[in-house]
């Protein structure tokens, strides 16, 4: 079986790491024993151990090292070859990637804004933490951030927004007008998965906590994590723009107080160049100073 790219990826950032502990969770973002099943996998394809490990270090093999080089010249060749066809593609035609409703006014006033262009919208799941930037299924991405990578991305914040709590309609909570996330400290939270990188951390208030949140289920997408929330499973945290656009009669939410805000931004890759991605970016930033 040939390798794929993304396996081939994955071995070059545990082989500039040398740890799969540090590849896993700030690189790649998935978890490490999903890294290693890859790993393994491409290791039988090769019919070669790229890897020597123990408790506390990993070495390439003679068979690594000789694979490295090649690996980073068949990913700069295949990323070369994506641009090739990105600026070969009509201009006029890009994808824009979303994983909660973009709303805001911004999807009718794009188009407006750019008569004649083809705009194709995807939705993401949250268990890509590039929203489809990173195996450039999409041109431009709104996006919540932290974004991850080393640099690989560029983007503009075109709303801050309060983070409030989405409970199932009849929660005790439910009849304040605002909470505290103290008052939250054991409720169970709905979680982005954990291959979401720092945007799961982010969801759930990891830094303004005294100890990790209590995670009742995991979601992929807003309408899961709504559903649950609904069924009473967990509650949830929220932009209070996606507070208001994802409303049910089954759900409040109510604003948490002390909690820094969300970040929602135009994200593109710091490479692609084209100057039909910088048009779709300054279009989507003219139409959200336009809304407010």
């Amino acid at each position: 079986m040939d390798a794929h790219i993304r396996d081939l990826r994955y071995f070059v950032a545990v082989a500039e790491e040398l740890s799969f502990t540090r590849a896993a969770a700030e690189r790649l973002f998935i978890s490490q024993p999903s890294l290693s099943r890859q790993i393994r996998q491409l290791e039988l394809s090769l019919r070669a151990r790229l890897f020597e490990r123990d408790r506390r270090t990993v070495t390439l093999t003679a068979a690594g090292a000789a694979l490295l080089p090649e690996a980073r010249r068949i990913i700069e060749q295949w990323e070369r070859a994506q641009r090739a066809v990105a600026a070969a593609r009509e201009e006029r035609t890009l994808v824009v990637g979303f994983q909660t409703r973009i709303g805001r006014g911004l999807v009718p006033s794009i188009s407006s804004a750019l008569p004649g262009w083809d705009l194709r919208f995807r939705q993401i799941p949250w268990s890509d933490p590039t929203v489809g930037l990173g195996d450039a299924q999409v041109d431009v991405a709104v996006a919540w951030l932290p974004m991850p990578g080393h640099g690989e991305y560029d983007w503009t914040v075109v709303s801050t927004e309060e983070r409030w709590v989405a409970l199932p309609a009849g929660h005790p909570l439910a009849a304040r007008p605002e909470v505290a996330l103290s008052d939250l400290a054991e409720e169970p939270f709905v979680a982005l998965p954990v291959s979401a990188g720092p945007m799961r951390d982010f969801w759930l208030a990891g830094d303004q906590r005294s100890k990790p949140a209590i995670v009742g289920a995991e979601a992929e997408t807003a309408e899961e994590a709504f559903e649950l929330v609904a069924s009473a499973r967990a509650v949830a945290l929220v932009s209070a723009g996606n507070a208001e656009l994802y409303r049910r009669d089954d759900v409040v939410s109510r604003p948490v107080a002390g909690l820094p805000p969300s970040r929602l931004a135009i994200v593109w890759r710091r490479s692609d160049r084209r100057q039909a991605v910088r048009t779709l970016v300054e279009a989507f930033v003219t139409c959200m100073d336009g809304s407010r």
